[in-house]
């Protein structure tokens, strides 16, 4: 029940209402009373539930902030790991490139070795 009203106030009231609205009345009195109280409860648990709304949408914004977060992380991550195979990919092509058996040194103009380039037009003998 209500805080600092016990059985001896309530029949107290009851016994003033009683006397002041009537016997003939009480039950209408009762009712209308009754009926706001009704109303008054309706309100508060309207005014609750709208508490609540806000703060479970509060809630899913958060979790919906967290969420892309983790995307926009989880994106980043896969670029850099895409990068970075690329990245290796890169240099193991040019490790291969470096570390490939050089050709034999093309002779020099002035050596013993025979001149293969073709002769052309009036060179030719």
């Amino acid at each position: 029940m209500l805080p600092g009203i016990g059985f001896s106030e309530l029949l107290l009231l009851g016994l003033a209402a009683l006397i002041i609205v009537g016997p003939k009345d009480l039950p209408m009195m009762m009712r209308r009373i009754g009926q706001f109280v009704g109303k008054g409860r309706a309100m508060a648990r309207e005014f609750q539930a709208a508490f609540e709304d806000i703060a479970r949408q509060s809630e899913l914004d958060e979790l919906r902030k967290e969420i892309e977060d983790l995307k926009r992380e989880n994106t980043m991550k896969e670029a850099q790991d895409d990068l970075a195979a690329f990245e290796a990919d890169v240099n193991s092509a040019v490790m291969e490139k470096t570390s490939a058996p050089k050709p034999p040194p093309e002779p020099e103009a002035g050596s013993d070795a025979p001149d293969t380039a073709p002769k052309t037009g009036g060179d030719a003998t």
